[in-house]
């Protein structure tokens, strides 16, 4: 590939119905793209946002459409769709395909050719019990002794043990990978312990380093950071300060995080690691160090690193589909409708139609920290829909205690959503290795099987044979549930014959399902 392939501009008529999704997830309410104008530049990853620090996450040079059609690029375009019928695509290298006639050719067909699966997943307990964050109990503050009762506070309240991950300020600076030991005086005793009660343990980190750390000396000194025009270290504001970074695309520099991680797990038993941040947005392409790699070369390497850790979360991704990475989508607000709750299914079904397949929901009811900053009540309604959505995706993952926010009927509600779960972990792990093996995404849209389904945004399919229908509504007493071709199930016993449209009554603890009948 050359330093500066030619740019063209492809332009495809639409067809019929036809309906393309991908692209970046934050754009997941947004799709279905095809008749209404919509614009995305997948280098900056901006766009459609008006601020495109809003709803960073994964992205992908990837289109595909329920007509059977794909678009693919190794590099960035940029697309748009002008609202007429027509698809205009701009960048270098790009493939326009054809894998039959409908989404789930397309995706298996570009899949194949461009993104195979690896055949290996994340951890398997990352699926196989819900996933605990210390983030929202304890933001920017965990301790050793806090971190122990939470995890205590969980086998006490009668949930499995599970993947716990300790999050923001575990540490004495950014980019130096020790622990705080004002704050945890001996954390080995920490994971002994936390091991022993069934929880392995994940640390959380970004690829920033503060300035005038030692760290950020050593790395300056050994050429390993981002440098602007004037050869100088680039500081750049993120969410909490303003730090430097490495340089993730030098083998040097990865090298020497890589031993850091390491020793953070020979020493201390730790198990993986939470890769945060490595968005596009913290990258500018007149960086001097990133001209060549670009801001996607970049949030690939950070992609890249985190798979070689069986333990791993990212929440910003560039391409990597069916690659072994756990991907969760970026911190929801806690409230109802679109951004909140309303954005978990179909960001997730763009998460799984570029090809992250192992994808987890936000932290329920929600992992905006503002929330608790600002000390607003509980919608205890609200975090029971959010944890019986999340319970029949690929990962569900608690942050905020459930046994400490909610009253005892509130809490029994999120406890037999996490029982469902459980009781569904058969079939839900042969889709884990069904992807691993074809890199099929686990949650699907009913438009993957079924045409005419393109715009369902409120319900979603695992795998093939089982329909979700999350109440996603606040006060609801009645679900509407498009049900497509087929028969299908209820736990009841309740057969239903699609394509037809049923309401259903609900309560607190509905969490509507079904299964796939064979004919």
């Amino acid at each position: 590939m050359s330093q500066n392939p030619p740019v063209t501009t492809i332009q495809l008529e639409l067809t019929d119905g036809e309906c393309w999704w991908g692209g970046a997830v934050p754009d997941g309410q947004v799709m279905p793209f095809g008749r209404r104008p919509h614009t995305r530049n997948l280098a900056t990853n901006a766009g459609l946002l008006a601020n495109p620090d809003d709803g960073a996450n994964q992205s992908a040079p990837l289109l595909v459409s329920n007509s059977g059609r794909f678009v693919w690029s190794e590099l960035p375009f940029t697309f748009s769709f002008d609202g007429t019928g027509q698809l205009e695509v701009i960048g270098s290298d790009v493939v326009v395909g054809a894998g039959g006639d409908s989404l789930a050719d397309a995706y298996r067909a570009v899949s194949r050719a461009f993104f195979p699966p690896a055949g290996t997943t994340p951890a398997e307990v990352m699926f196989t019990s819900p996933q605990y964050n210390t983030w929202m109990e304890m933001p920017y503050r965990p301790t050793q002794d806090a971190v122990l009762v939470y995890a205590r506070g969980i086998l006490d309240a009668g949930f499995p043990p599970g993947l716990l991950m300790i999050d923001d300020r575990w540490s004495r600076d950014y980019g130096t990978w020790e622990f705080d030991t004002a704050q945890f005086p001996d954390p080995r005793a920490m994971v002994d312990q936390l091991h022993e009660w069934g929880f392995p343990v994940m640390l959380w980190l970004v690829p920033f380093l503060s300035p005038d750390s030692a760290n950020f000396r050593l790395a300056r000194k050994a050429g390993w950071l981002i440098c602007g025009a004037d050869g100088e270290p680039v500081i750049r504001k993120w969410w909490n300060g303003y730090s430097a970074a490495p340089d993730l695309t030098d083998p040097a520099a990865l090298d020497w995080l890589r031993g850091e991680l390491r020793r953070l797990q020979d020493d201390f038993g730790v198990d993986g690691f939470k890769f945060d941040a490595g968005d596009l947005r913290d990258y500018r392409l007149d960086d001097r160090t990133v001209a060549g790699s670009g801001p996607t070369g970049q949030c690939e390497a950070w992609a890249r690193f985190a798979a070689e850790f069986d333990y791993n979360e990212l929440r910003a991704c560039w391409k990597l589909g069916g690659q072994p990475l756990a991907q969760r989508l970026h911190d929801k607000p806690c409230r109802w409708g679109p951004g909140g709750l309303g954005s978990l299914i179909p960001e997730s079904i763009a998460q799984g139609l570029i090809g992250d397949v192992f994808n987890c929901p936000d932290m329920i009811g929600g992992g905006d920290v503002a929330y608790v900053l600002d000390g607003a009540p509980v919608d205890q309604e609200l975090f029971v829909r959010f944890a019986q959505c999340a319970a029949l995706f690929p990962m569900m993952q608690f942050s905020m205690a459930p046994w400490r926010v909610l009253d005892n009927e509130h809490f029994a509600a999120v406890k037999a959503a996490v029982e469902l779960r459980q009781s569904l972990l058969p079939e839900i792990m042969a889709l884990v290795a069904h992807a691993a093996r074809t890199g099929e995404p686990i949650l699907r849209p009913l438009a993957y099987h079924h045409r005419g389904y393109e715009r369902v945004h409120d319900q979603f399919l695992l795998g093939e044979d089982l329909l979700v229908a999350p109440v996603l509504e606040p006060a609801a007493t009645s679900r509407t549930v498009l049900v497509p071709p087929g028969r299908w199930t209820d736990p009841a016993g309740s057969v239903v014959e699609g394509p037809t449209e049923i309401t259903i009554p609900v309560n607190l603890r509905s969490v509507p399902w079904w299964r796939r009948l064979e004919p």
